[in-house]
């Protein structure tokens, strides 16, 4: 294993805090991940990481030596990339975390066309609604919808979502079809579960450029998307949601927009990834892949 590598796994232990995790990740035995880092810390004459029972973690040394070697890795990756001709010769092991139904709709179905312009990188494509630590669980970047909390992370705006109040027949025929917010308070609404806060988010909508909340009777709270829509579809209440989420459901009729006139705020997409000085190149043209291709679902 050449300087090169051995850098290359310092860096996945020490993020994952985990030789085996490491191993995993870099798809190595475990056995040479462990004599990797013994042969680093010999080459050097100083001790890197300080192993426990439960995790792995840097010494003041091997935090020192992370830091030159996220720029070590960095320029030589810059440099591997100078000669070549074009941006689909990127190339390598990509982890990317995505909501579901975002990879379920919107990216897993044109992914062929990603593979097309970039056949040497290797995806690894995670679904998680979760907040996650990139750096333990050993993901490249992850693609968020909604308004961020307070983050380390470098955050790159992507676009936006366009959202839709919708309800099922089964509930229009129960309950009427609300034509304006005011008859709101008559109704019924599923409410969805912030998957950070674990709080509720409130009815919005937005009149004369002014954001406004309707407090709405509710049965039932979920925290996940693909359970979100589906109370909807029994008829337990009114819901918003990314037009992209219930556009089959719409053609097909099982659900129905109210209230175009009363939307709330489009969502905003963003592309979260660790702060370092160069973003590795197969990050920059899956980013901006997702970038181009969520603007079809405006």
């Amino acid at each position: 294993m050449d300087r090169v590598e051995t850098m290359q796994v310092f860096v996945r232990v020490a993020e994952t805090g985990s030789f085996t995790k490491a191993a995993d990740g870099l798809g190595l035995p475990r056995a040479t991940v462990s004599a990797a880092i013994q042969q680093l810390e010999a080459s050097l004459g100083a001790r890197l990481l300080q192993r426990t029972t439960r995790r792995v973690h840097l010494t003041q040394d091997g935090s020192a030596l992370l830091e030159r070697c996220y720029q070590l890795l960095s320029d030589f990756e810059e440099i591997s990339g100078l000669f070549r001709q074009t941006p689909a010769q990127a190339s390598g092991k990509l982890k990317v975390d995505v909501p579901s139904r975002l990879a379920r709709l919107v990216i897993a179905p044109v992914l062929p066309e990603f593979f097309k312009l970039y056949p040497d990188i290797e995806l690894e494509l995670r679904c998680t609604d979760r907040s996650i630590n990139l750096i333990q669980e050993g993901v490249d970047c992850v693609i968020r919808v909604g308004q961020l909390e307070n983050s380390s992370l470098v955050a790159r705006p992507l676009g936006q979502f366009e959202l839709m109040n919708c309800a099922s027949p089964a509930y229009l025929r129960q309950y009427g079809k609300p034509a304006t917010p005011a008859e709101l308070e008559q109704h019924w609404a599923v409410n969805y579960l912030s998957p950070t806060s674990g709080r509720s988010a409130p009815w919005e909508y937005v009149e004369d450029g002014l954001l406004k909340i309707v407090e709405m009777r509710s049965r039932v709270a979920v925290n996940n998307a693909e359970t979100y829509i589906a109370c909807c579809l029994a008829g337990l209440g009114l819901i918003q949601i990314p037009a992209y989420d219930v556009r089959n459901h719409i053609r097909a009729g099982e659900l129905q927009e109210i209230m175009p006139q009363a939307r709330a705020s489009a969502m905003p997409v963003y592309a979260l990834y660790p702060h370092r000085r160069h973003l590795s190149r197969r990050v920059q043209v899956f980013i901006d892949w997702v970038e181009i291709l969520l603007q079809r679902h405006h």
